[in-house]
């Protein structure tokens, strides 16, 4: 029992290790992702995952780029801690393809505000309601830099994400492919058009009501019909017993 479970551990661990070294997935790696997991009430976390070549690049830091340096984490902390973003837990770290990567937690009181904080101030956030509709959008603008970072490593097929995890069912988006596993929409660019600055504009429309709020619902729904169905099945079987003992009687 301990070694099933041991080596259950084990595969979820690489699962969430390939996810969450800026893969992008569990095969697509990226060079740079923003993932975030929205709420109806406008809040989110947001993940980060980047090389610090691609983030001293878009976003203008001077981080060290150097592989072999020691990246400080506090000071990767303190440049993604904003009035309006929050670091939850420790800077986590990885390497690939000679690159070193930073992968960050952020909590998001108010997305519609997310723009004031430097980390994301190349984009234009709106989250309304239209139409019986819940609507996001995000304008994603130019970067910080063009130019490709001295020893970057870059061989032209990087590749930019962002990925958007929603709470209810998706009535439209504008990511060209069908949503991943029901409710993740992903939208990618070519890291060389996104160094250029090619607009890139991200769009859902999705339900005022949340995904587990239904399920909630349609189980509690389901219980009730099953309890109302047993009872009448056992009301049924003991006004027939109480039938049968009044014919055996008389």
């Amino acid at each position: 029992m301990r070694i099933r479970a041991l080596g259950a551990l084990v595969i979820a661990a690489a699962l969430l290790g390939a996810i969450g070294c800026g893969a992008g997935g569990l095969f697509r790696p990226y060079e740079y992702e923003e993932e975030m997991y929205l709420s109806l009430d406008g809040s989110a976390t947001v993940y980060v995952h980047s090389s610090l070549a691609a983030l001293n690049a878009l976003r203008g830091t001077s981080f060290a780029t150097d592989p072999r340096a020691r990246i400080d984490r506090d000071e990767v902390a303190r440049y993604f801690e904003t009035p309006v973003t929050h670091v939850h837990g420790r800077v986590s770290t990885s390497r690939r393809s000679n690159r070193q990567y930073i992968h960050v937690r952020l909590d998001v009181p108010d997305v519609r505000r997310l723009h004031e904080a430097p980390p994301f101030a190349w984009s234009t956030y709106q989250f309304t309601r239209s139409d019986a509709l819940d609507v996001y959008k995000q304008q994603v603008g130019a970067p910080a830099s063009s130019d490709t970072p001295p020893g970057a490593g870059w061989t032209g097929d990087e590749i930019v994400a962002f990925r958007l995890h929603l709470p209810s069912k998706i009535e439209y988006h504008n990511t060209g492919s069908a949503p991943r596993r029901g409710n993740i929409l992903v939208w990618e660019q070519p890291l060389a058009e996104r160094l250029r600055g090619v607009p890139l504009a991200l769009e859902a429309r999705m339900q005022t009501q949340s995904i587990l709020y239904r399920t909630l619902w349609l189980f509690g729904a389901t219980f009730v019909a099953v309890a109302v169905t047993f009872g009448l099945l056992l009301w049924w079987i003991l006004r027939r017993g109480a039938k049968e003992q009044n014919d055996i009687q008389v």
